[in-house]
């Protein structure tokens, strides 16, 4: 049984963990818990998930297809408590990176840090593109134009970043506002639509059981078919839930408020989304119609709530949207940041510098800006899209090998007073959440579309393998190092 500490809530226990890490204490702590929370949890962003793929909800299981939701968010839970109980233990920017590193060996835990990056910055991308092409164009009556799209994509990742590098407080202040707007946008939707059924008698509770247009779709119940290809709504939108500790360096008293963001959100988004799901579909009037629109969740508002409401849903997405890229840009930017201080990182003695008037590391975050141009520049909309579709497997291959990695060092770890904990119940929810991540991974890609994709994800480990094999050829010791007291965050 691991020795109890006492966890310090002050400002001299917030700086002991990055001090334990072997670090000096350069990004500054701002976060109180309601920010670390509202980082997590605009990363799902429960509101833009839904906008974003209840359609191929609609075509592929039909409105059923929903229920799937509920598997998913359970699930994710189970990997969210898991998640919770490293970040509980070892709170320092890079999360996963971290904990490998520092619980198994720095090898390990530069594969984490390139598949969590590889992640994060096709996600910034993702993101803003879906805001300008789904949200902001419709709004603003711009006809539907990849490359005004991806023009658009490169303000908002201009602005982002702009933000990014002023201040970390900025952005939480922008990110709980986009939280609270989402929040009370889904909740007020979600009561409105109740109340237009009721009074004009549109809608059907029959809806959440029909299949609607896939009723007779051949492979439906088929390994990669329609009702399989309904969870990726699910696994899709509640993830990023650990972003929160990939900033635990700038949240005041990490050892509780990082865990418990991760959990909460991961609760919240999960609850929130059925709420909104289960409304939209009672109030879907013609099935057909709406399955065949581009955009169903506008179309059901519109019909029920009229234009303007259609609007106000548009303005709320687009400010979602945009806290979304922008708690996915500074996440990255910390890992980035994480990895080079310790020599892991292309050009890590740029990437690891810090202003010492914004306390941000502005190389990282304009390296994630640079890469966004890239993509938006070099690839062509085919290989884009199916780069966007390859991040979707990434989440379910680093969750997995994180909670892999907490069954192999659990026995070590510390356990310090207050901390999240989930004391007998630890390990059958590491080995429920396990088998959940494989199962979240054989939806991911079994269909036969993935098969791009996931030569994709084959390709992004073959770079960063080359990338590992120079730096064991040209510096070893970074690999072989670890900052800081190695014992000081396992059990004594």
């Amino acid at each position: 049984m691991a020795e109890v500490a006492e966890v310090s809530t002050g400002a001299q226990g917030n700086e002991s963990s990055v001090g334990l890490g072997g670090y000096q204490q350069e990004l500054k702590r701002t976060l109180g818990s309601f920010q670390v929370f509202a980082i997590s949890f605009a990363f799902i962003s429960v509101a833009v998930g839904i906008f974003a793929t209840y359609d191929e909800v609609l075509l592929s299981a039909g409105p059923v297809g929903i229920w799937l939701w509920i598997i998913a968010a359970v699930g994710q839970t189970l990997v969210a408590l898991v998640v919770a109980q490293f970040a509980a233990r070892i709170p320092l920017s890079g999360s996963s990176y971290q904990w490998a590193s520092r619980l198994a060996n720095p090898k390990i835990g530069w594969g984490f840090g390139w598949l969590t990056f590889c992640y994060l910055a096709i996600a910034v991308v993702a993101i803003d593109n879906a805001l300008a092409s789904q949200a902001f164009m419709p709004l603003a009556g711009i006809e539907p134009d990849e490359g005004t799209a991806r023009l658009i994509t490169l303000v908002v990742l201009l602005v982002q970043t702009l933000l990014a590098v002023a201040s970390t407080r900025l952005v939480s202040m922008i990110n709980a506002a986009a939280v609270g707007l989402e929040l009370t946008l889904v909740v007020v939707v979600a009561i409105a639509l109740v109340i237009a059924v009721a009074i004009t008698g549109n809608g059907a509770a029959g809806n959440l059981t029909s299949r609607g247009v896939a009723e007779n779709a051949p492979d439906y119940f088929a390994v990669g078919g329609g009702l399989m290809l309904a969870m990726i709504m699910g696994l899709a939108t509640l993830v990023g839930f650990d972003s929160a500790a990939n900033l635990a360096e700038e949240a005041k008293d990490p050892y509780r408020t990082v865990p418990r963001a991760i959990v909460g959100s991961v609760v919240a988004a999960g609850l929130l989304g059925m709420l909104f799901l289960i409304t939209l579909t009672v109030a879907i009037d013609d099935i057909p119609r709406i399955s065949a629109d581009g955009s169903p969740v506008a179309a059901i508002m519109r019909d029920h709530l009229g234009p303007a409401m259609e609007r106000t849903l548009l303005v709320a997405i687009t400010f979602a949207f945009f806290g979304a890229g922008i708690v996915v840009m500074v996440a990255c930017s910390r890992l980035v940041f994480a990895m080079s201080r310790d020599s892991r990182f292309p050009a890590y003695r740029l990437m690891r510098r810090v202003n010492p008037r914004t306390h941000t590391p502005i190389p990282a975050t304009i390296l994630i800006f640079v890469l966004g141009v890239i993509l938006m520049v070099a690839l062509p909309g085919a290989a884009l899209l199916e780069l966007i579709t390859a991040s979707t497997i990434l989440p379910a291959v680093i969750y997995g090998s994180t909670i892999v990695l907490y069954l192999t060092v659990r026995g070590r770890l510390d356990r310090r007073k207050g901390a999240f904990d989930l004391g007998r119940f630890e390990l059958p929810v590491a080995i429920c959440a396990l088998v959940w991540t494989l199962v979240a991974l054989f939806v991911l890609v079994a269909p036969r579309e993935a098969l791009v994709s996931v030569m994709i994800v084959v390709g992004l480990l073959l770079v960063g393998g080359l990338f590992f094999l120079a730096m064991l050829k040209f510096d070893r010791q970074a690999l072989e190092t670890e900052p800081g007291d190695v014992s000081a965050f396992e059990a004594r």
